[in-house]
């Protein structure tokens, strides 16, 4: 590709909007432009990128024995209305009506529609397994779209759904789609990890993300480096605390006239905050369906998971209790709430860390006032429920027990589920199993965010002067740039030589042909992050070589051609 007739469009001013640094350096490089809030528009450059990633996402799935389609991207309410999630999905759902009044959405994902399409071509056991899948934009209406298209509202992503007549069956897939997953990751060149992960509103009892490891991460991954044992923190779990100690301590009201937070009453006392506990006020429901009133206990120095505590009876819908609420429970104002003595019954949820406390530190129920040196089962009663409802801390003992927790940042780049049979049970899907008896099929899901990788490798991949794309999604591998200010037919004519031979080597090259001064056109190819720059220059003719410069190195060197093309691995 000559430059000189290509649309390249970059900025040396950073946008005001962007916030992270794929999103400056994505519209710094012309990569993409906004047209609205969370709606991009993909420039030739950025759509170069975009289709490499769409490749390798394709040839991999292809080699992984899946099938592609094509699914609407428009979906009718009625399918949505058979699963329950029409209303379920919640605001994220784009809801929009044809001329005739008929409600349809645009597809965040197509659960749905694939099991639509399965019941009417599956029939027979000997048609399984199969795995479905898809390159597509999706629709997510996110209530706050930023970070250009890491969060966007429109994106591309593959998405594939398997079928299988039995649960083993789905493992052995659920485990093809897995590897898979780390093929295409590591062809593309980024540094990622697969964690164990909570299902969300897909659903499934069994699910892995993905995750591009970067700093600007908006998930908290735990890991424990001498294992294989990888988390997400919304899932992560550490061992098992000691056994309680016994008491040594008698219970006391100490004055805290002013200090509502665990770690202003630590520091009032004097003690560490690892010994106070807060109590986090909630409303979820009773074994009736009734609003009960919970309070849910977590060590001072860790913060309640809401995913976690979310997935315990009568709390799939919790929220938290409003102040006219805590007052008629526990007659106080937040800040002093603890479960000693309240008014009423309540029902207390306890962390494992706080369940093997002893001489511990909470609110009084009384304005100004905690109490210290409470002990379970003789300054109050045992907890309703124990149970993990903590976010993991960097230094927590791992769940084997052997060496401990660390946390890192991640982008999450993929998701795989084992569904089960919740869709197909929900939209009636059965085939015929070898005895001639209608049976449900189990199913598998797998997504990847097509454009999301293009601002995690990003993220992952860059320096102050801009992109360092790995080779696999660089728009192209090779730039040869001409320094030719006297016009010299020569050095113009080697320009396009070298170019064309690259290109014939197999080597995607563009020839930055457009006149600019040296600086300009080295900042611009630094900028969209162009692995290999080669420069020819009336100087390089004259002593045989060429200037090469990595993108990842500090300095060029001068090279003759099979010099230049070994570097290149031709």
């Amino acid at each position: 590709m000559r430059l000189s007739q290509f649309h390249l469009h970059t900025s040396k001013e950073t946008p005001a909007e962007a916030e992270i640094v794929s999103h400056k350096l994505m519209l710094k490089a012309g990569m993409i432009r906004k047209l609205a809030a969370g709606l991009y528009t993909w420039s030739p450059l950025g759509l170069r990128v975009l289709r490499k990633v769409e490749r390798a996402v394709r040839e991999e799935m292809n080699a992984s024995g899946a099938i592609e389609v094509l699914m609407p991207s428009v979906q009718p309410r009625e399918l949505w209305e058979e699963t329950g999630r029409w209303e379920k999905f919640g605001g994220q759902l784009l809801k929009i009506q044809d001329r005739k009044e008929a409600w349809y959405c645009y597809g965040p994902t197509h659960e749905e529609v694939i099991t639509d399409f399965a019941r009417q071509e599956l029939s027979s056991y000997k048609q399984l397994p199969v795995n479905f899948y898809q390159i597509q934009t999706k629709f997510r209406d996110e209530i706050r779209p930023r970070f250009g298209v890491m969060r966007a509202r429109e994106f591309l992503m593959k998405d594939a759904y398997s079928f299988h007549l039995s649960d083993e069956d789905l493992g052995v897939e659920y485990k093809n789609m897995y590897d898979t997953y780390g093929r295409i990751f590591t062809r593309l060149g980024l540094k990622f990890r697969a964690v164990s992960a909570d299902s969300g509103a897909i659903g499934g009892a069994v699910s892995h993300e993905f995750h591009v490891l970067a700093e600007s991460g908006e998930d908290a991954l735990a890991f424990h480096s001498g294992s294989d044992y990888a988390a997400n923190v919304e899932l992560a779990q550490a061992a098992e605390p000691a056994p309680r100690a016994a008491a040594s301590e008698a219970m006391r009201k100490v004055d805290t006239p002013t200090q509502k937070t665990c770690e202003d009453v630590a520091a009032l006392m004097g003690i560490a905050l690892q010994r106070t506990v807060k109590s986090v006020a909630i409303i979820g429901a009773d074994a009736d369906g009734n609003a009960q009133f919970v309070l849910a206990l977590v060590r001072g120095d860790h913060v309640v998971n809401e995913i976690k505590l979310s997935k315990l009876a009568g709390l799939g819908e919790y929220r938290l209790a409003t102040e006219a609420e805590i007052v008629a429970h526990l007659g106080s104002e937040p800040g002093f709430l603890g479960p000693v003595a309240p008014r009423k019954a309540i029902r207390v949820i306890a962390d494992r860390s706080v369940a093997a406390m002893a001489d511990f530190v909470v609110g009084a129920n009384e304005a100004g006032y905690h109490l210290a040196g409470i002990n379970w089962g003789r300054d109050l009663a045992e907890p309703d429920v124990v149970a993990d409802i903590r976010n993991v801390v960097e230094g927590d003992i791992a769940p084997d027990g052997e060496g401990t927790i660390g946390l890192a940042r991640g982008i999450e780049v993929g998701h795989v589920f084992q569904l089960g049979r919740k869709y197909a049970e929900a939209m009636k899907l059965t085939v015929l199993d070898a005895n001639g008896k209608a049976a449900t099929p189990a199913m598998g899901c797998y997504g990847i965010g097509v454009s999301r990788i293009v601002a995690a490798a990003i993220e992952q991949n860059n320096d102050d002067n801009g992109i360092i794309w790995p080779e696999a999604m660089a728009p192209w591998q090779a730039v040869v740039c001409v320094i030719n200010p006297k016009g010299d037919a020569t050095v113009a004519q080697a320009a396009q030589d070298l170019y064309a031979e690259l290109n014939a080597a197999g080597i995607e090259t563009a020839l930055d042909d457009r006149g600019l001064r040296p600086g300009a056109m080295f900042a611009d190819m630094e900028l969209i992050g162009i692995p290999h720059r080669i420069v020819v220059s009336e100087r390089g003719l004259a002593s045989g070589t060429f200037e090469y410069r990595h993108r990842r190195a500090s300095e060029a060197e001068n090279l003759d051609r099979a010099a230049l093309l070994a570097r290149l691995g031709k």
